[in-house]
């Protein structure tokens, strides 16, 4: 069996406020052979946009590099301005073992491109989740404070200099984070107000650096064109944290603010066994073992 991996890079540009730009990163990725576009998502009020990629080991090794000198060359940060936290034009590349592939080959990957990228376009790195090469730089959020603007004054600390490149940023593109990771889901809440503040209090309460749930990372937002308040987050584990979790607490804070929920989004895709488990949780089926009955899990083995 082939070996795949998954790669999730995040850039700071939509399709809404800059199609150019975009489309010229959709038209690198869907050049690159050994890679496979599964999805691409954009958002104009987050101002940023995400790819799905899919391929072996040295096609997605090749897409992340090429994706991130087309991002380089045509996103300036100093003129970016969207509600989503960043400090890179290419803001994160997660890797993520798919098919007969182990994280710690994911993490070779990650430590392979980030070197290139600053050998060949000076934009320095950081190393995150599974490739961190220190417990403060595991988490995402951690790494990502202070954003494009307050990152030249956090990489001179003598705990922050970049795993790859120099104590200084690029001056349009800022700097990456790097690394390999099990699979996520993006997971938001859309609220039935335009009261921003409602949704940061539900975020803060239910975001594990805050004493929420431990696989959760949240925050709130406003959808300025739909003019309703979001809960945007990462599920860094949803099985350890499922959906629903989240969802049902979601319900129950918003409800003390007289509040609903209109609707849930998943952005990019999403493991089956994520949305099958909340199947399972609201329809109370008994003794249900996904593997054994879903039909579509049958079919794969049968290849």
């Amino acid at each position: 069996m082939s070996k795949l991996v998954e790669c999730i890079p995040n850039f700071s540009v939509s399709k809404e406020k800059d199609e150019p730009v975009f489309q010229g990163l959709v038209d690198v990725a869907n050049s690159i052979p050994g890679c496979t576009v599964m999805d691409v998502q954009s958002d104009g009020t987050h101002n940023r946009c995400v790819f799905t990629l899919v391929g072996s080991p040295e096609g997605i090794e090749e897409a992340a590099f090429q994706l991130c000198k087309k991002a380089t060359e045509t996103i300036d940060l100093t003129k970016h301005e969207g509600a989503h936290p960043r400090m890179g034009a290419t803001d994160v590349i997660p890797f993520v073992p798919t098919m007969d592939i182990s994280v710690e080959e994911c993490v070779e990957i990650s430590k392979h491109v980030a070197q290139r990228i600053w050998d060949e376009l000076k934009v320095p790195s950081f190393l995150y989740e599974d490739s961190a090469s220190s417990p403060d730089r595991v988490n995402l959020a951690k790494v990502r404070k202070g954003q494009f603007e307050g990152m030249p004054e956090k990489l001179l600390l003598p705990e922050w200099a970049p795993d790859y490149g120099e104590r200084k940023i690029h001056p349009t593109a800022g700097i990456i984070a790097i690394g390999a990771r099990m699979p996520l889901v993006a997971f938001n809440v859309n609220l039935d107000t335009d009261n921003v503040e409602v949704a940061k209090e539900i975020a803060k309460a239910i975001r594990g650096s805050s004493g929420g749930f431990k696989h959760c990372k949240a925050i709130g937002l406003l959808l300025e064109d739909r003019n309703i308040a979001q809960v945007s987050m990462n599920m860094v584990n949803y099985e350890g944290t499922p959906l629903y979790y989240t969802y049902e607490m979601i319900r129950a804070l918003a409800d003390r603010y007289g509040v609903r929920i209109l609707g849930t989004e998943v952005v990019g895709l999403t493991p089956a066994k994520a949305l099958i488990d909340c199947a399972e949780f609201y329809l109370k089926i008994e003794n249900f073992n996904c593997r054994n009955q879903v039909m579509e899990y049958h079919l794969i083995d049968m290849e």
